[in-house]
Formats: C-alpha cells, sequence, structure tokens
C-alpha cells in the first residue's frame, strides 16, 4: 500500500519536471519525487543559463520562443522582475566555417540575424583573432537567464498549489495495478493513476521500470570552465560567442569569461565531472581563436545534456504502457525551452487543447511524441 496517492506523480526534480509539476498542480494532486537531497542537482544546475531563440533545433526554437511571456513577466511568486537579462548571440566562423554559417542563417530564418563583418565582430569582441574570424550572425533576441530563481519559483508555484516535493527519493520500482502507478523509493511508497519521467539522463532507466518503451536517450558530458577576462578589459556587455562547427563557446560571467568546448561525450548516467582531456582541450580552442593567454582555471564542471536520435525533445504518453508518460530528451535547451515545455505538458497529461501560444508558433506536437523512435534502443556502454 502507498504512503501517499494523488493524481499525478513527477519523477525528477530539474527545470524540466519541476516547472510541469507546478503547471500541473494547479488542476491536479501532484507529488514530485527527486532523487537527490536537493532538486536541480544536475543538468538544472549546471546550465550555461541562455535564453537563445536561434538555437536548436526546430521544435525547440519554437518552444523557447513560446515561453518569452514567462521568462519576461513571470508570476509574482517567482519574487522580482524577469528572469531574463539582454545577452546578444554572436556566431562566428573561420573561411573554412563559413557554409555552416550561412546553413545556420537559412535554417533559422535571415531575418533573426544581423550579419557582421570581420571588422565589426572584433569591435563588439575585441580578443577574437584578426584574421582568424571572417564571418559573423548576431541575434540581439539572446539573454542570460537566472536559472536558480527560475526553479525555484517553480518550486514554490508547485507548493503554492498543494504540491508536494518529496526528497531523496530514488524511483528503485515501478509497477501499475488497478489504474494506479506505484513508486517505490528509499522515501516510502507513491501512487497515482499518471506518471511523468521528467527524470533527466535517467529518463530510459526510469521508462524500463515502468515496461515502456525505450526512446534511445543518450546522454552527454559538456564541460565548462571559468576563466580571467584579459586584464584591462571589460567584456560585461560581450555577447555569447558560438563558432559555427559548435566546437566552442565563450560567454561573460560575473566579469569574467565562462568557456567550453561544446563536447558532446557520451556516457552512463551520473555525476557528471569534467575530464581532464576535455579541460585541455577548451583551453587550446579559445586560445586558438582568441587573444587570450589562459594560464589558470578558477572553476570547471561538467554536466549531461541527453539527446535521442533526432535531436527533438520526448514529450508525449506511451504507446505501451498506460499512465506514463515521457519528458525527456531536451539536450541544451531545456532551461530556455521549459515555461513552454510546461505548458504543453499540463495540456497533454489532462487532455487539453494545445494552448494558443504554443500553436502560434507552429509546433507540431506530433513531433515531440514518443512514438516517433519506435525501434530505439536503450543507451549502454
Amino acid at each position: 500500500m502507498a504512503d501517499a496517492t494523488s493524481d499525478i506523480l513527477v519523477i525528477g526534480g530539474g527545470m524540466a519536471g519541476a516547472s510541469a509539476a507546478a503547471e500541473l498542480a494547479g488542476r491536479a494532486s501532484v507529488t514530485l519525487l527527486e532523487m537527490e537531497a536537493q532538486p536541480g542537482y544536475h543538468t538544472t544546475g549546471r546550465s550555461a543559463a541562455m535564453y537563445e531563440p536561434a538555437y536548436g533545433p526546430a521544435a525547440m526554437r519554437a518552444l523557447t520562443r513560446a515561453g518569452l511571456d514567462v521568462f519576461s513577466n513571470p508570476p509574482a511568486i517567482f519574487g522580482g522582475g524577469p528572469l531574463i537579462s539582454p545577452r546578444a548571440s554572436l556566431f562566428v566562423a573561420t573561411q573554412d566555417e563559413r557554409p555552416l554559417l550561412e546553413a545556420m542563417r537559412d535554417d533559422v530564418g535571415r531575418d533573426r540575424f544581423e550579419n557582421l563583418d570581420a571588422e565589426q565582430i572584433r569591435a563588439m569582441v575585441p580578443i577574437l583573432k584578426e584574421g582568424y574570424i571572417v564571418d559573423g550572425a548576431l541575434n540581439r533576441g539572446g539573454s542570460d537567464i537566472d536559472v536558480g530563481r527560475m526553479h525555484q519559483g517553480y518550486l514554490r508555484m508547485l507548493k503554492a498549489s498543494g504540491g508536494s516535493v518529496v526528497t531523496g527519493a530514488e524511483v528503485t520500482a515501478l509497477a501499475r495495478a488497478d489504474g494506479l502507478w506505484t513508486a517505490r523509493t528509499r522515501a516510502g511508497s507513491f501512487s497515482a493513476p499518471i506518471v511523468v519521467n521528467a527524470a533527466g539522463a535517467w529518463a530510459d532507466m526510469v521508462g524500463a521500470l515502468a515496461g515502456a518503451e525505450p526512446i534511445g536517450l543518450t546522454p552527454k558530458r559538456r564541460t565548462a570552465l571559468i576563466v580571467a577576462a584579459p586584464q584591462g578589459m571589460d567584456v560585461s556587455a560581450w555577447p555569447l560567442v558560438v563558432n559555427a562547427s559548435e566546437t566552442w563557446y565563450l560567454k561573460p560571467d560575473a566579469g569574467r569569461l565562462l568557456i567550453s568546448p561544446a563536447n558532446e561525450d557520451p556516457q552512463l548516467p551520473s555525476d557528471a565531472q569534467p575530464d581532464e582531456m576535455d579541460v585541455a582541450i577548451c583551453v587550446d580552442r579559445v586560445m586558438t581563436a582568441c587573444d587570450i593567454d589562459i594560464r589558470r582555471i578558477e572553476n570547471q564542471w561538467a554536466g549531461l545534456r541527453s539527446f535521442v536520435a533526432d535531436k527533438e525533445p520526448v514529450a508525449g504518453f506511451s504507446d505501451v504502457v498506460d499512465g506514463f508518460y515521457w519528458l525527456a530528451g531536451q539536450g541544451g535547451y531545456g532551461i530556455q525551452s521549459a515555461p513552454a515545455m510546461a505548458r504543453l505538458v499540463a495540456a497533454q497529461v489532462l487532455g487539453q487543447p494545445l494552448p494558443d501560444i504554443i500553436a502560434a508558433e507552429g509546433l507540431d506536437p506530433a513531433v515531440l511524441a514518443p512514438g516517433r523512435l519506435a525501434g530505439a534502443k536503450r543507451f549502454h556502454i
């Protein structure tokens, strides 16, 4: 017998699970189960914290645009003002990378970018090496995200609507009987007719416990470093800079620079840690593109970004088991897509129409459905 029964169990307390649970809680009783001692320890707490509507696959870009109202004017319970502050994004190319940058302009829409030549690029980010970077596409629609306030805001919203958060509740068994799912955890047993699987890198493992179809989710490690800004330079107004091959990026971070090799190294779900080789590669790539002498790493970390084969997210009910909803595969776009994705999840779980604000962006929910991944295999090493 379960210790508690609700309408919906949400497994995973990162941004995806917290936001979906908060949207659901106003219309159903919700229990959120988080395996760690605090929600958001893994991918959510290690995000590069950017809102970039020109970044990611098509469905993610649509969801990102559809959630702008929440970022600009969050519910009062989030506290403070907007969750975002302006930060342009500059996509740059060497001569060899120009075809990639052109393809991105075509895919995203040329009207979303300002085209910059080498001189304009260096005027904006003077450390980019003269003669190395020759072309740039600037999107002024990007922003920094206050991820911590956003995540805590959704958790407060969930609790204020009567939902509960149970930490230290790793799901070890998941079974359905008489129309109810029962999740057994270290913190007790919890039941509900519907389970939302928002377990991040562990989502396919939770799916296996439920007997659901695998979606082929692959967690991929990404490393980030904090280094000092070049002496005497105020970097606060610099944009996020991403090279067209997506093999490095940099952005200002509290007067310093956050840099990354933009790596995607497959690994099993775990508490990801930076690899020494990734750190060395990151420093080499950034120093190759920029006039900067990196001698000391002030901080370093890694997080897992999880993808399915087509790199679009997965949101929808299982075709194999009843009452099991997949919410996974957000890759590196889960924070910026969370507000709209949470609304979409709430509508689908509660059997309501797709919200107008999402439909207006032209998103077809079938693109996200787990059934498109039939035949996928669970990732293993």
